[in-house]
């Protein structure tokens, strides 16, 4: 898993682990039917993205399923918002690290660094 600090970085590189699945598929020719992305807080507060694209509706990931059909079309295009992206994301399903390399959907309030990840987030 690879998380990126924005989430157009993780888009960029969702598109080009998409691409790199599908050996001899143009870019312009790819036929998008499903968009994933999960949002990560890390221990130390910083907001991490991770991106996925698959050409089937029905292929699960490590992300949650975020849009379908043309719209995810569109964002494999690069024809997105990300301020909209970012504001459809439902804050409960960030996941936020209470171990390295581990999460959870609630951040950790019982070490000094869990609970200034809290805080910052309770910030945002």
């Amino acid at each position: 898993m690879t998380l990126y600090a924005t989430l157009e970085e993780a888009i960029d590189a969702a598109r080009e682990t998409f691409l790199a699945d599908n050996p001899g598929l143009e870019e312009g020719d790819a036929n998008i039917q499903q968009f994933n992305m999960q949002k990560y807080v890390l221990q130390d507060g910083d907001i991490m993205w991770q991106a996925e694209f698959f050409a089937d509706e029905d292929d699960e990931g490590e992300c949650l399923q975020m849009l379908s059909g043309e719209a995810a079309q569109s964002v494999f295009d690069g024809d997105f918002d990300e301020i909209e992206l970012r504001q459809e994301w439902l804050e409960e399903n960030t996941l936020h690290e209470w171990d390295e390399g581990e999460y959870q959907l609630e951040p950790s309030l019982d070490t000094e660094e869990g609970q200034t990840a809290a805080d910052e987030w309770d910030e945002r």
